[in-house]
């Protein structure tokens, strides 16, 4: 997992990803069952043509474990930050993930998740999305997000 002494980091993007009801925020929880169990948001690591172009990222991993969602809105949080993956259950010539934090609004009846990572879903408010997501980056990153629609 280390080239030359330093520690390799796979780039990324966080999605906290929420639909309006009532005037209300109502953010997508998935079930995972891949690596690990527990509830986190989409996410993912950029492929070698996204690079320069992380929005290309963001929409293709919300197609992915987000799809039957149209998207109304993508924003860029001047987040970013970085964790390491557990060694028992991730061989990959990467150390850990960095990220950088995206909000998207969509709008959707039914979303369709990945079955090979997720194996389900649920549409919570903050305090429920907080309560369920496994990862404390990710509680972090729902307050950021959430605060910035209430505030707007």
């Amino acid at each position: 997992m280390k080239k030359r002494g330093k520690v390799r980091y796979r780039k990324g993007v966080f999605i906290v990803v929420y639909k309006k009801t009532k005037g209300k925020a109502e953010y997508l929880v998935l079930k995972r069952k891949l690596h690990w169990k527990g509830w986190e948001f989409p996410k993912g690591g950029l492929k070698t043509w996204e690079k320069n172009d992380m929005k290309k990222a963001v929409l293709r991993e919300l197609k992915e474990e987000a799809g039957g969602c149209r998207v109304v809105d993508i924003k860029r949080l001047a987040v970013s930050g970085k964790y390491i993956y557990d060694e028992k259950i991730w061989d990959r010539p990467w150390a850990g993930q960095t990220y950088t934090l995206y909000s998207a609004e969509v709008k959707c009846k039914k979303v369709r998740i990945d079955r090979k990572e997720h194996s389900g879903y649920k549409w919570m408010d903050f305090k429920q999305a907080y309560r369920n997501l496994t990862w404390p980056n990710q509680k972090k990153c729902l307050k950021i997000v959430d605060k910035s629609l209430r505030y707007k």
